[in-house]
């Protein structure tokens, strides 16, 4: 996109999937891009083809649900740079499944961690750094599980991404003075090692998800990278507090 030159982002949970086709496509957007992620070997890895491709990359391992881990890695990364002008909350996962009448209060816990707290966290940390930022944004993901509160023994990663999709909402309300737009991108059904057991196990069963799908297919992850790097340019100067659904028609149900 333009404009990119000299900016910085951050993308957390960047080691695979989603998180590394955001990473590479911000990175041929001209970005200097910083991967985060608990897995020290591949986010290195990971890093490291992207410097092969022409891109200014570095890892930086961090768990996204620790408060101090966040609050001191953030702070390093904007005293660096002097900036940081993207925020990608990518981290997150459904954490396993329970029903709510077996549910576990550190099951509950580690779900609204990985997917709410996590994004408060890291939002709140950037902030300082994003307000000397270049057109800055933060881009956050919620789900459909948001929505219609997920399958079965999903209701609590259903409930932690609509506190994303609001939370989305009050941090563009609350930093519109500051030109800092935040936004959400909702992706639908991808096709990524994230459903690899399922897809090698019951090929059946992954093969079906289809035909819940407007477009008669799983989406990609360079897809979902299209989407967040408009909304990380400046051609996306005036959207905020908005959430993009990106699933082939998929909210809609067929």
């Amino acid at each position: 996109m333009n404009n990119s030159e000299n900016r910085v982002a951050l993308i957390t949970g960047a080691t695979g999937g989603i998180g590394f086709e955001v990473a590479k496509r911000l990175g041929q957007d001209g970005f200097t891009v910083v991967l985060n992620g608990i897995e020290d070997t591949e986010g290195e890895k990971k890093a490291a083809e992207l410097t092969r491709q022409g891109i200014t990359a570095e890892y930086v391992g961090f768990d996204v649900t620790d408060e101090e881990a966040v609050n001191q890695n953030i702070k390093a990364l904007g005293e660096k740079y002097g900036k940081i002008d993207v925020v990608v909350n990518n981290a997150g996962g459904l954490g396993g499944r329970q029903r709510f009448e077996e549910m576990t209060t550190e099951f509950y816990r580690k779900v609204m961690a990985l997917n709410l707290d996590s994004t408060f966290f890291i939002s709140r940390a950037a902030i300082p750094f994003l307000k000397k930022g270049e057109h800055p944004t933060i881009i956050n993901y919620t789900s459909n599980a948001g929505w219609n509160a997920g399958g079965p023994g999903a209701g609590i990663y259903g409930t932690s991404k609509a506190g994303v999709h609001a939370i989305t909402r009050a941090l563009a309300k609350d930093l519109a003075e500051y030109n800092i737009r935040v936004n959400a991108v909702s992706p639908g059904t991808i096709d990524t090692p994230f459903h690899a057991q399922i897809k090698s196990t019951k090929p059946e069963v992954f093969a079906s998800w289809k035909n819940n799908i407007m477009l008669g297919r799983l989406g990609q992850p360079e897809e979902v990278a299209n989407v967040v790097s408009f909304l990380a340019s400046s051609d996306a100067s005036f959207i905020t507090a908005e959430t993009v659904q990106i699933g082939g028609g998929q909210a809609l149900g067929i």
